[in-house]
């Protein structure tokens, strides 16, 4: 990582460390959020990162901002820098100028083109009541495009996912939409997978701070006169959680080498398989240790529990990625052992 990429993520993190409380993640619960970190990284340039330099980015690349995300992950930060910044990822990809204000997206089936008009219903759209623009996938008889919205001129219904953040219905009546443009189906999967790196890089953050929150915790709490830690059933849980959290972290970073690599979709397959694998081995273990303490309101736990439970069934997730390795082994003629320790080529 270059010394500039490492200015970055230390301006990114400490932000977040600085202005990123308990009570902060707790805004979700009065459907409000973290408007003072979001002003903060607009102000140093944070939404440019991966921006083009024609449309007044810093030119960065993919990998530089799946850090940044993968911080709001560690922190919990309650506010939509995945979706926005994703959604001009997104505008970018099919040659529309991107947006200043709070952007969110869908990739999911629901809305139609029909007269230049679109029409229909998004569920779980994330953050939608606070965005001002959607970029979304819309099908025609032409096919797939990406389309820019205004959100005010949509119906929003509010719902929320487990860790409470807005995960929205979008509901549109023949509303003309700022620019569209076609997207193939080439460039919808790699859409697809690249969203799938953001919600890894997400999950690889939580994991990581759900690590953190328990070895200090076993440190600190006490039983029969000696820190719960020294015990051997504990440090037994502890040498698992250790490893999860290695695995993943690993997943993480071999994914971002993948992206740059221009070689990713298989990689980002198994790394999401083998995240949510970890998920329930983590999340398990953590409130093991922690023991009712865990599970109350009051202690920070619960925060990064409830956002991988929600994660991990959100986007294009294990079963999905699972069908896609099974598809390619059946279709390719591959050597299998090369294949799973990355020495193949196609035949």
């Amino acid at each position: 990582m270059s010394e500039m990429k490492e200015m970055i993520l230390d301006a990114a993190g400490r932000m977040l460390k600085e202005n990123i409380s308990k009570d902060v993640v707790d805004l979700l619960e009065r459907d409000d959020w973290a408007r003072g970190i979001w002003a903060l990284f607009e102000e140093t340039g944070m939404f440019n990162v991966a921006i083009s330099e024609k449309h007044g980015g810093a030119g960065g690349d993919l990998e530089d901002l799946l850090h940044i995300v993968r911080l709001t992950g560690k922190y919990a930060a309650p506010m939509p820098y995945a979706e926005s910044t994703f959604a001009n990822f997104l505008l970018e990809a099919t040659n529309q100028a991107i947006v200043k204000n709070i952007a969110t997206y869908s990739l999911k089936e629901g809305f139609h083109l029909q007269n230049d008009l679109i029409s229909g219903s998004l569920h779980n759209v994330r953050w939608a009541r606070h965005a001002d623009y959607l970029v979304a996938r819309v099908d025609s008889f032409q096919g797939t495009q990406i389309a820019l919205i205004d959100l005010q001129k949509a119906t929003i219904e509010h719902s929320n996912n487990l860790a409470s953040e807005p995960r929205d219905t979008i509901i549109l009546d023949k509303v003309k939409p700022i620019s569209i443009a076609p997207l193939s189906e080439e460039q919808l999967f790699y859409t697809l997978s690249i969203e799938t790196a953001f919600k890894i890089a997400l999950m690889t953050g939580a994991i990581e701070r759900i690590y953190e929150i328990t070895v200090q915790y076993s440190k600190k709490r006490e039983q029969f006169g000696r820190p719960i830690h020294r015990f051997q059933l504990v440090q037994q849980h502890l040498a698992q959680l250790a490893g999860e959290t290695a695995i993943a972290i690993t997943a993480f970073h071999n994914v971002c080498a993948a992206i740059q690599s221009k070689d990713f979709l298989h990689e980002i397959a198994f790394a999401r398989i083998r995240i949510e694998d970890a998920i329930t081995t983590i999340t398990s273990v953590a409130h093991q240790i922690h023991a009712a303490i865990g599970m109350t309101h009051e202690y920070t736990l619960h925060q990064y529990t409830r956002r991988l439970w929600s994660w991990r069934d959100e986007g294009r997730n294990s079963p999905f990625w699972s069908n896609y390795i099974a598809d390619y082994l059946l279709k390719h003629d591959v050597d299998l052992w090369a294949y799973l320790t990355k020495t193949i080529g196609k035949k």
